[in-house]
């Protein structure tokens, strides 16, 4: 996988963080760069985790099935992408509360993460190298949290179902070509 693929997959899975990040940002009335390096920590930590963590389990089946792994992955991205694109046309979702605390964060930090590890087991099956991916993934989710953050706080919620959007386009379109790339078509 090329590093622009990365990148682009790395934007794509930071974007859940981002909005939910922008609905952080909304809630506080007096926000500090303290809140922007939290969420960037706790979102970009747990997006940096979870793919190492599903790199290591997809690891344990990629012999087994390497005839299929390209299919594995357009339909992994394809299923998290469809999804992300649905949630951003939900117009009835609701921002979660501003705290900053281990019990609010914990929750939204792995929810927000689910994706990155299925896109870890993705990593296993095309022998990515998980310790630049992983940290690629944690940095721009750390960085695009923190700005989301920032987002919320000055302009509020009309961002969080672009952002979402635009996320589930990417991973839908990073699926479809990896798939055309193992079929030979690109």
């Amino acid at each position: 996988m090329d590093i622009i693929t990365l990148f682009s997959l790395a934007v794509g899975l930071a974007m859940d963080a981002f909005a939910v990040s922008i609905c952080k940002g909304l809630a506080q009335e007096k926000l500090s760069v303290k809140h922007m390096v939290i969420a960037g920590l706790w979102f970009g930590g747990f997006q940096a985790l979870m793919p190492t963590i599903g790199y290591f389990l997809g690891s344990q089946f990629r012999d087994r099935i390497t005839a299929v792994d390209h299919w594995i992955a357009f339909i992994l991205l394809g299923f998290i992408g469809v999804n992300m694109i649905r949630e951003s046309l939900d117009k009835e979702e609701v921002c979660p509360e501003g705290s900053m605390g281990v019990k609010a964060m914990f929750p939204l930090a792995v929810a927000t993460s689910i994706d990155a590890l299925a896109v870890g087991v993705t990593f296993a099956f095309l022998q990515v190298n998980i310790v630049l991916a992983a940290g690629l993934i944690g940095v721009i989710t750390f960085v695009m949290s923190a700005i989301g953050v920032k987002v919320g706080n000055i302009f509020g919620a009309r961002y969080k179902s672009r952002a979402e959007l635009v996320g589930g386009i990417i991973l839908v379109f990073l699926g479809v070509r990896i798939l055309l790339e193992h079929l030979g078509i690109l």
